[in-house]
Formats: structure tokens, sequence, C-alpha cells
């Protein structure tokens, strides 16, 4: 019975963590507003909820980008999709020893509430974070 139950908890807490797909009529006015007055000339938005949290995946200036919202409308971070020729040379030279035959698939900046830059690279399922340095911070396995 005991695994059953720690079964079904990791499960359940597993399923939670995922960001799940929203429409727009399910987010909170706050959240709409703070996402509109930031970015009112966003297009092809589509919203994830991110417990406890919401997330606008939309394009500006025919670039990808997504804000992450707080309940109440602050804004948590931000990240813009980027080429890899502006990812910091410490974080190229990391890329090439590390993961060296495997190609980047995605870029972007990452800009949290305090300013804070960050850089993301996507190698096959993989997320490699770095500084605003490019000094490697952390992998994330997808």
């Amino acid at each position: 019975m005991k695994k059953i139950f720690l079964s079904l908890a990791v499960i359940f807490l597993t399923a939670t963590t995922f960001a799940q797909k929203i429409t727009d009529k399910n987010v909170p006015a706050s959240v709409k507003n703070a996402f509109l007055q930031k970015y009112p000339t966003a297009t092809s938005v589509k919203w994830d909820k991110e417990t406890p949290n919401y997330e606008a995946s939309f394009d500006l200036n025919k670039i990808d980008n997504s804000v992450l919202i707080d309940a109440i409308g602050n804004i948590i971070e931000t990240e813009v999709e980027i080429s890899m020729s502006k990812i910091p040379k410490n974080a190229k030279a990391y890329i090439a020893k590390n993961y060296a035959g495997k190609k980047a698939t995605e870029a972007a900046q990452i800009t949290n509430a305090k300013g804070i830059i960050t850089y993301e690279v996507e190698i096959k399922g993989m997320d490699i974070i770095f500084d605003s340095n490019g000094n490697f911070i952390k992998e994330i396995k997808g």
C-alpha cells in the first residue's frame, strides 16, 4: 500500500510541475494586463500555466519571446531567442569542449526581475545555462 501511495504521489507531483496549456480566457486579468502593458504589439500569443505562474509565448518583431508572470501581474523573467553568435565566448568554448559534435538547436537570453542576465543553449533535449559572462551554471535535462 505504501508503494502505491508513493507512486501516486510521485506521478501527481511530476504532472503538476510541467506547464499546462491554457486558453486566454483562463488567464487572470492582472496577468493579461501586465503582459499587454509590456508587450502591446505581441502576436501569436500562447499561454501556459506553470503553477503558480503564467507563461506567455509570443512573437515580437518576428522574434520568439516568452515571459513568466506571477498571478498578481509581476514579471518574473523574460526570454528572447537569439542567434548563437550572441552567446558569450566562454559559453561557446564550453559547448565546443563538452558537447563536441552536437548541434545547438536554440539559444536564448533570459533576464530575471532583478535584471540579471543568463543564457540558455538547447542541445539535443538539454538546456545548458550560463551566466552573463558565459560561465557554466547548470545543465537541465528535458
